[in-house]
């Protein structure tokens, strides 16, 4: 039944309406030739990987020579990820796996290696830095990378807005001189400095080689995209035979050697500035025009670090693999879609669109993934993986190797539980390991893994990760309840056996079995009549006091915030039973991001709801997506969800976006779409299908290497000369195969033609100079 429409919030009361679903594509075929679609393309970005270790990096060099490792993870200057602390190693081992989706432009990947620090800052020990060009050459595949010394004076980040004029003027005793005009007019995307908005200023100085005249802006406080709007003027002296047509072979002074030199710095007030980047612009890009406009990429300052050794940093071993997906319509993915959603019917399953795509990816986990979320949302996977386990246990040998094998069966099963079981895992599980890490307790009994001075019996220092490790084990032996009683020799690691002893009572092998039993029954048991809210996420964010006093009224907070399926809470801290403020889920009306000018703070983003906005602030802009994310997708289908909304606060008696004073004016901006409608459990099934696109136009000669041997299959039907040219892959109907071959390539030619089109309108629209397009970028 559906819930009662909550009120309106004042400050959008007549703003008020429905969202109105997208009405699904009635056809699966392509758009019309010619149709021109104003839909925007989605592009859509993510990260996932590992960092798995690092191995010799610089001692200390008194006695304690050992150090407490964390690794980060950077979009340019912005931390979006941290790894737990290894403490007491030169050769840390990490082991941990991300995934995120990346909501902005970036120009470098970075990887940090810190030395935790109590008392002072976390020092820096080294870093991998790769260009967002070169992620490619580095997917799907482990490396290790040297780490590369972190100089202040290279680590930049943001773009300078500038324009230049030459002016001639003529002074009093009749010289002829060139008067350069440098407007620096603003910044965008400056870094964090200790994760607050920087204090920027800008030094314009004209350089030669003998001159260097420099001038200074203002200070802008708290902003990451100042405005500056200030003029400079640099009177560059002429001779008395200057003529326009020599105006670059002067005398006095030659322009082809003046440039511009703009140096951007935080204002440190008590404490040194910190440098922010550099750019470096020759005068004589005025030689064919007057004037000169263009928004240019800062860069890093030339100090002549590139000679020293790197070597004796150490080393980082990463898996990364970065994706960017260009999203059309989803008209264009119906015959796609169709194909491989007739896969559980097709026979063999092996001539199946499905499992020719999980056999041609180089990267079988890349394949597998978008492709187990697309059967998932249109209910087909249970029928998929049924019918590629058969085919697995028609080729077992050994019964005790069934689905013991990287095999697209067993693939499929662990994502399909990946995405299910979740809830499951989080109800069960989250409070106990919850107290496992929170607690200091160690359950080493590996000698090998022991650190010098302990033993098993008393071992009070080990990693929480570890523990978990242990924990692990434990219960998939437990899980082997048969096994129980085997000797010594049977454990794969001999120190288990002693250990698993203490778990040898007939009360825990009972309990398990019965466990098994009941999580493997096809029996559905009768519900309780309550279910548990499902938890969604939590962290530490900063939030705007609420307004209800008026001590404190502007400050921002940190708190515990939590999200279920039912309500939205924010607590003191971590653990905290008692909310300190509470919004159900049914009364959010709209999610948006809210801009930086409303109160000098990035990533905010508004939680609009029948009360005031809840005003928020995460800690980096891959966390603000994420939380836009799924609380729009909690309550996309609440009643009453805004149609327009203000994207700045109410400040000072206005709205700081449109200047309307009363602040239950409407919204002056449209809602952002959000997520498509059509999503259930957080599938988006045109991106799973542009991600299957992508991997088939990168897997072509694969697949054409699995047609030419059904070819020959079908002709040729005596015994395999040449095996090797074909038995790499599973083909039992040569025929079926090659048609199913033959549909793929026909589609994947067809979406070509939208994506190339995209591709040269993106290119071209964005002119070389522009903000979307600075100078300095790679191409």
């Amino acid at each position: 039944m559906a819930a009662a429409a909550p009120a309106a919030p004042p400050a959008a009361a007549s703003a008020a309406a429905a969202s109105s679903e997208a009405p699904a594509a009635t056809a699966a075929g392509e758009p019309d030739a010619g149709h021109e679609d104003h839909r925007e393309v989605r592009v859509l970005q993510s990260l996932r990987g590992k960092i798995c270790e690092a191995k010799n990096l610089l001692p200390y060099l008194g006695p304690n020579k050992m150090r407490d490792c964390f690794c980060t993870i950077n979009l340019d200057q912005e931390e979006v990820y941290r790894t737990q602390v290894v403490e007491k190693s030169l050769s840390p081992f990490f082991s941990e796996e991300f995934y995120f989706e990346i909501p902005r432009a970036f120009q470098y990947l970075s990887f940090y290696v810190y030395d935790k620090n109590v008392l002072q800052r976390d020092l820096r020990i080294g870093k991998v830095a790769i260009k967002k060009e070169d992620l490619c050459n580095h997917s799907g595949k482990e490396t290790w990378f040297s780490l590369q010394p972190v100089d202040s004076n290279s680590e930049v980040q943001g773009k300078v807005h500038l324009e230049l004029k030459l002016n001639e003027l003529i002074t009093e005793n009749g010289t002829v001189c060139q008067q350069l005009v440098v407007h620096i007019k603003a910044c965008h995307g400056l870094p964090l400095i200790n994760g607050q908005s920087c204090d920027p200023y800008a030094t314009v100085s004209l350089v030669g080689p003998s001159r260097n005249d420099q001038k200074k802006t203002k200070v802008k406080k708290k902003t990451s995209n100042p405005q500056f709007n200030e003029i400079f003027y640099f009177e560059v002296t002429r001779s008395s035979s200057y003529t326009r047509k020599s105006q670059f072979q002067v005398e006095e002074e030659d322009i082809e050697k003046l440039e511009i030199r703009i140096d951007l710095w935080n204002n440190g007030n008590l404490v040194q500035d910190i440098f922010l980047g550099e750019l470096k612009v020759p005068v004589n890009v005025l030689r064919s025009d007057s004037s000169h406009q263009a928004w240019y990429l800062l860069q890093p300052r030339d100090n002549g670090n590139k000679s020293s050794k790197t070597d004796d940093l150490g080393s980082l071993r990463l898996n990364i693999c970065y994706t960017e997906d260009y999203v059309l319509p989803s008209e264009y993915y119906g015959p796609l879609k169709t194909l491989l959603l007739k896969s559980p019917d097709v026979q063999p399953i092996s001539a199946s669109a499905a499992y020719i795509f999980g056999e041609i990816c180089r990267d079988k986990n890349d394949a597998v993934l978008p492709l187990v979320r697309l059967l998932l949302h249109h209910d087909k996977l249970v029928l998929f993986a049924t019918a590629v386990a058969e085919l697995d246990l028609k080729d077992t040998q050994d019964a005790n190797t069934i689905f013991r094998g990287n095999s697209l069966a067993t693939r499929c099963l662990d994502e399909m539980m990946k995405i299910v079981g979740g809830h499951y895992l989080k109800v069960t599980l989250k409070p106990i390991i919850d107290e496992i890490c929170e607690s200091s307790k160690s359950c080493e009994i590996d000698p090998i893994k022991l650190k010098e001075g302990d033993n098993v019996e008393n071992n009070k220092d080990a990693p929480t990760i570890r523990t978990l490790t242990l924990i692990s084990k434990t219960i998939q032996t437990l899980g082997s309840w048969g096994s129980l009683s085997k000797s010594k020799s049977s454990f794969k690691e001999t120190f288990m056996c002693e250990f698993f002893k203490m778990f040898q009572e007939e009360g825990y092998i009972i309990a398990v079995k019965k466990f098994l039993d009941e999580i493997s029954s096809t029996e559905t048991k009768e519900s309780s009549g309550t279910s548990e809210p499902v938890h969604l996420k939590e962290g530490e964010m900063h939030k705007r006091a609420q307004g209800r006093t008026r001590i404190g009224k502007k400050n921002f907070k940190k708190r515990w915030f939590c999200l279920t399926s039912r309500e939205l809470t924010y607590h003191k801290q971590p653990g905290s039973k008692d909310a300190i403020y509470t919004i159900p889920v049914k009364n959010i009306l709209a999610v948006e991001k809210l801009e930086e000018s409303s109160f000098n703070k990035k990533n905010m983003f508004q939680v609009i709801h029948t009360e005031k906005p809840l005003y928020v602030q995460a800690n980096n802009c891959v966390e603000a997506n994420e939380w836009i994310d799924v609380l729009c997708r909690v309550s996309r289908c609440n009643q009453n969800r805004l149609s327009s909304y203000h994207p700045s606060a109410y400040i000072n008696g206005s709205w700081l976006c449109c200047q309307e004073t009363s602040e239950n004016a409407v919204g002056c901006k449209p809602c952002t779409a959000g997520v498509p409608a059509d999503i259930q459990i957080d599938i988006d099934e045109d991106r799973e299908t542009e991600r299957i696109y992508s991997l088939f136009t990168l897997s072509l000669l694969k697949l054409q290497k699995m047609e030419e041997a059904c070819g020959t299959i079908a002709v040729y039907q005596g015994p395999q000369k040449e095996p090797d040219d074909y038995s790499k892959f599973v083909i039992e109907d040569s025929v079926t195969t090659f048609k199913t071959i033959q549909q793929i390539k026909s589609i994947i030619e067809k979406l070509d033609e939208p994506h190339e089109k995209y591709r040269k309108k993106r290119s071209s629209s964005a002119k070389y100079g522009s903000k979307e397009n600075p100078i300095g970028k790679t191409s």
